[in-house]
């Protein structure tokens, strides 16, 4: 029988200043689901951590959890888990609340994985491309994907080595129901090494430049029991819409409105089938591969086929 008594003692030492609590009682905690529901250890441990804190009030990130292991960025499939990785910054977004410092993804060999670095945890600036090991960031998960947050207690070491970024491919059936503003005719910032997309002829790095078009697709594919955005690319959007960058420029140009574009791309493949192939990156599948399917002949066999999926 496992020794509960040092994991008891690990929690004791955490909640301490928080709670008015006993080692027994916690370790009692632990043998009722260890040994009477057959939890296995480690999903008890952060089943009563989760519940301790609660209890005190606590967010995750205002305690440390303990040693955390080394993790690869696709084996993280569990919230609650105190975790230490060794990744790339791949790319930084530009945070939607004032009480997120930075955010953006994470890469190493076998993938890539959200991360969230908050303001309050006063830690140093990450740099987009640069390599760090992360130690104790706490997994979350929203909808079924799962993301890392940097806190107070993370460290955060910068490596000489440049880690390689893997991509892992997946195969998705799905209805395209929706394509999302930012898609069409766009223009990217032509500076090296820049890509980013212009808004109001502006790039949020080099200021005001003159673009060069683009075209793509930024929508959603349903597969009747979940949905999933996916990103095109000018050449995947010029295959599935069938228009090419110099049709879309001229029609632009006629109408005097990029929008023209986007309207035309969304009638000729919203509401129709696709199986798409591409790696996952952060919320998006990059479809590198795509082909029409014909439509399921009611919305059963549409669900039949999306539980087969």
């Amino acid at each position: 029988m496992t020794d509960l008594r040092p994991h008891a003692e690990d929690i004791h030492e955490l909640f301490e200043e928080h709670l008015d609590l006993g080692v027994d009682e916690i370790e009692e905690r632990l043998d009722t689901l260890v040994n009477e529901y057959k939890v296995p250890l480690s999903e008890a441990r952060r089943s009563v951590i989760s519940h301790y804190r609660e209890q005190a009030g606590l967010e995750r990130d205002e305690f440390d959890a303990g040693d955390s292991e080394l993790a690869n960025a696709a084996d993280i499939n569990a919230p609650d888990e105190w975790v230490t990785l060794k990744a790339k910054v791949v790319e930084l977004w530009e945070p939607r609340s004032d009480s997120i410092e930075q955010v953006g993804l994470l890469g190493d060999s076998t993938g890539t994985i959200k991360f969230t670095k908050w303001a309050k945890s006063d830690l140093q600036p990450l740099e987009e491309g640069k390599s760090y090991r992360f130690e104790n960031v706490v997994t979350d998960e929203y909808q079924g994907r799962y993301s890392v947050k940097l806190n107070r207690t993370t460290k955060i070491e910068p490596l000489e080595d440049d880690i390689d970024v893997g991509r892992a491919t997946v195969e998705l059936d799905g209805a395209l129901v929706d394509i999302q503003q930012g898609s069409g005719l766009i223009k990217r910032c032509p500076e090296e090494n820049c890509t980013r997309v212009l808004q109001n002829s502006r790039c949020a790095e080099h200021g005001e430049v003159e673009g060069v078009f683009d075209l793509r697709i930024k929508g959603v594919l349903d597969n009747g029991l979940e949905t999933q955005d996916v990103l095109f690319n000018r050449e995947m959007t010029e295959e599935v819409a069938d228009i090419d960058i110099e049709t879309a420029k001229q029609m632009a140009k006629d109408a005097l409105d990029t929008t023209v574009v986007a309207d035309e791309i969304a009638d000729r493949v919203v509401g129709r089938y696709y199986h798409i192939e591409g790696p996952r990156v952060g919320r998006y599948v990059l479809v590198e591969q795509v082909e029409r399917l014909g439509a399921p002949t009611d919305v059963e066999e549409l669900l039949i086929e999306a539980r087969s999926i």
